[in-house]
């Protein structure tokens, strides 16, 4: 059965004690507003806002060195990790209802439920 995918957002992992001020920081480096500076109540998310056009920005508290990543959406995120296992990406681990993926570049990366609706334009469908 075909899915869908495509690059949703990006996330500045920061390993900070509070994730507050990094995303102010942020906020005024690229001109988004903070939309919020705690997205699930844990201190873990800070969300900049943007348009529907753009990819969704956001700050995670984490306990790895500080670095970004990026999410693909899909709105099969099993299938979407098995199609980039198949092009040499490596499961790392699934999170609640994500994959953190690794791409042979060694790159980290995530596969996420579809975040916004509709898909759009720049949606990719597999089969």
């Amino acid at each position: 059965m075909p899915h869908r995918s495509r690059l949703t957002g990006f996330v500045l992992d920061c390993q900070v004690d509070d994730l507050a001020p990094h995303a102010e920081f942020w906020s005024k480096a690229l001109g988004k507003r903070l939309e919020t500076v705690d997205e699930d109540g844990d201190g873990k998310y800070a969300r900049l806002a943007t348009d529907d056009d753009e990819p969704i920005l956001l700050l995670q508290k984490v306990d790895h060195a500080s670095r970004i990543h990026l999410d693909i959406e899909s709105d099969d995120v099993d299938a979407e990790a098995e199609r980039l296992v198949a092009l040499g990406a490596k499961k790392i681990g699934k999170i609640q209802t994500w994959w953190v993926m690794e791409a042979p570049s060694g790159h980290r990366f995530c596969v996420v439920r579809q975040q916004r609706k509709p898909f759009g334009p720049h949606t990719n469908t597999w089969d």
